[in-house]
């Protein structure tokens, strides 16, 4: 038989569980309506956070009005159980608002957006060509297209450089964006953040610069860079994958993109 103090225990759990899912739920609803949510997870995962948020949303309100319209209207046979409630709830309510520290975490990601991931995450792990090096090493490389620059991908321009020993880069000039993250001698490596889904799998894609490099710039500082394929690489040092060279003409710095991160695919 379910006690009074058991009762008050169970109504303050669902209470506190309907407003953790209620903040939950309008975080990821508000990630995903300003476009935060690209510091996370790749650009198609959009709907699923709409309609993940909404769920949310929905049954914290429900479970919050039910709990809110039985406590405020209770059936006849239960007041005199109510009334007791009351006697035993000085002494229940200290454990029950345990459950409450549960806010922190969903505050947490609904006031505070952690940056997209950078030149830390980059230098802890070593280039994503390692991990994926079959599936690209395997592509049929196609000419670029018209016009100079040529605006490429990190992972594009890699690929081509070290699997395909650059023979769709030679004699033109491509346009890279990415960070500025410190190589292992300290001169800049241009770096940008792979996904194959979110940021939980990210692995760094990383090209060194010689030529008209940046030079004084902070790490995770983003650039845009023109210049050409030179047949040099060197190590990265965490994993041994080759890391090409692109020899800079000319760089200036621009904001961050809206999607920080490049989507792992080989290039066509």
């Amino acid at each position: 038989m379910t006690t009074n103090l058991e009762r008050v225990r169970q109504r303050a759990a669902r209470q506190a569980q309907a407003v953790v899912m209620l903040l939950l739920g309008g975080a990821i609803l508000r990630i995903a309506v300003t476009g935060t949510y690209l510091r996370y997870v790749k650009a198609g995962l959009r709907p699923l956070l709409l309609v993940a948020g909404a769920l949310l949303v929905a049954a914290a309100v429900m479970t919050l009005w039910y709990e809110l319209r039985r406590h405020t209207r209770p059936a006849t046979g239960d007041r005199d159980e109510d009334h007791d409630e009351h006697d035993e709830h000085d002494h229940a309510h200290r454990e029950p608002r345990v459950g409450w520290l549960l806010l922190a975490p969903a505050l947490a990601l609904l006031l505070l957006a952690p940056p997209a991931l950078g030149s830390s995450a980059a230098g802890r792990s070593g280039s994503v060509l390692a991990a994926q090096g079959s599936a690209f090493a395997a592509s049929d490389y196609a000419a670029l297209p018209p016009g100079e620059p040529v605006q490429l991908g990190l992972l594009d321009y890699a690929a081509r450089a070290v699997y395909d020993q650059g023979r769709t880069l030679g004699g033109r000039q491509v346009e890279l964006t990415g960070f500025i993250s410190p190589g292992p001698d300290g001169a800049p490596l241009l770096t940008r953040i792979i996904l194959n889904c979110c940021a939980a799998d990210g692995r760094p894609i990383k090209v060194a610069l010689t030529g008209d490099a940046p030079a004084g710039l902070a790490a995770d500082t983003w650039v845009r860079v023109v210049g050409g394929f030179v047949p040099q690489t060197t190590k990265d040092p965490v994993n041994g994958a080759a890391v090409p060279y692109l020899r800079v003409a000319s760089w200036q710095e621009t904001p961050a993109p809206a999607q920080p991160y490049e989507i792992a695919q080989p290039p066509q």
